[in-house]
């Protein structure tokens, strides 16, 4: 236990939920991994043990416990081996949920939050955009005011639980001359007529439903905009932070997962007379990796604090992700490696750890995208701040 971050408390809790994803989660995983669609009992059991609220208002259901809970939370659902299945689940809890916990009035939190936080009510986050990628900027679905409604047209793609989710957070312009400037927030029920969702076939996250979603003259009620109009975008970058954090905590844990299933095999694993663990050139490729993950942990956890603590840290949570999924996709390669013949056959983890993996450095900001982010930070001296 590291108890600079972590309690008794914490430590009970991990325990717990260890117990529960091996019960009732991994018995499914191959299964939802072919079919592509994650069972709703699932959701009503995770929102029952109350992991969907950890870090949500009591008043709305939720446990309102700090965010080292969550990262306990992201650090398991890595260990079941499916980073669809984990990636539906902190989509919904941490993406979706966000915007309706810091965006959504008081009636938007009764209808949407609370039955999310019961897992009866599944989310999705709709910001990226086919032709705008990581241009948050640049999307071109609009929201144009009609009466006491929006009227909303365009697509966005890339979109986890974008297909089976009850409902959407979406980004749209409504004042597109502004430019960024001109960017709200909405949130719209999955049977609103106009709205339709393809599944599309991703390499590899295979059990959860990725969407290209098409709104076609989508009518929204005014009641359904979420903060102010207009400032949108700053919600956005505001929660970039948490999400690139989220993206580097599940990074570090993939690594640490496929290193401890690798450390078993070579354990056991012969070769000319001993197990491979006493080859000189392996023990060494083992002390890398654990050097790096180790790294990339402590990092993240220091950053966990700070942001617990109320701290704005864009520059590091984007530090984060850059160096933590590039670290990880490092090691899943070396540990297949190591595993070789085997690590190449769907039976073993590894293959499906690699493919899982690749997704790291693309989504919620590309690398390339971060390295800018952190330049500006670094050379020109820009300042992200909170919304306000």
């Amino acid at each position: 236990m590291n108890s600079m971050y972590f309690t008794e408390e914490h430590e009970l809790f991990r325990q717990s939920l260890k117990e529960f994803l091996q019960k009732e989660v991994v018995p499914h995983v191959d299964k939802w991994e072919k079919s592509g669609t994650i069972e709703r009992f699932i959701w009503e059991k995770v929102g029952e043990m109350g992991y969907f609220g950890i870090a949500y208002p009591e008043e709305y259901g939720g446990l309102d416990l700090d965010l080292f809970y969550t990262v306990i939370f992201l650090e398991e659902l890595q260990k079941v081996n499916s980073g669809g299945f984990a990636a539906a689940m902190w989509a919904h809890a941490y993406l979706a949920m966000t915007h309706v916990n810091k965006e959504g009035n008081a009636s938007i939190k009764e209808k949407y939050l609370t039955p999310s936080i019961a897992g009866e009510m599944i989310g999705c986050l709709a910001i990226t955009e086919p032709f705008g990628g990581s241009d948050v900027a640049g999307m071109r679905t609009t929201a144009v005011k009609d009466g006491d409604n929006y009227i909303i047209n365009g697509s966005k793609t890339f979109i986890t639980n974008g297909v089976y989710s009850d409902y959407l957070v979406v980004a749209a312009k409504t004042s597109p001359e502004l430019g960024a400037k001109g960017m709200s927030i909405f949130i719209m029920d999955r049977e609103t007529p106009g709205i339709s969702a393809t599944k599309l076939d991703k390499l590899g996250w295979k059990a959860s439903d990725t969407g290209e979603i098409a709104f076609d003259n989508v009518k929204v009620p005014a009641a359904n905009l979420m903060g102010e109009e207009n400032k949108g975008f700053g919600y956005i970058m505001q929660h970039f932070a948490l999400e690139r954090l989220i993206m580097g905590i599940n990074a570090h844990a993939r690594a640490e997962f496929a290193l401890e299933y690798t450390l078993e095999y070579m354990s056991q694993r012969e070769a000319f007379g001993k197990t491979i663990d006493k080859f000189q050139a392996l023990r060494h490729k083992v002390a890398e990796m654990a050097s790096q993950i180790e790294m990339n942990k402590e990092f993240n956890y220091s950053v966990t604090k700070r942001l617990n603590d109320g701290d704005y840290v864009v520059k590091e949570a984007s530090m984060s992700k850059l160096l933590g999924t590039k670290m990880a996709d490092e090691v899943i390669y070396e540990c297949l490696q190591l595993l070789g013949g085997y690590g190449y056959m769907e039976e073993y983890p590894l293959a499906r750890l690699l493919r899982d993996s690749r997704l790291g450095p693309i989504g919620g900001g590309t690398s390339e995208i971060l390295k800018e982010i952190i330049a500006k930070i670094v050379i020109d001296k820009k300042e992200y701040k909170a919304a306000t």
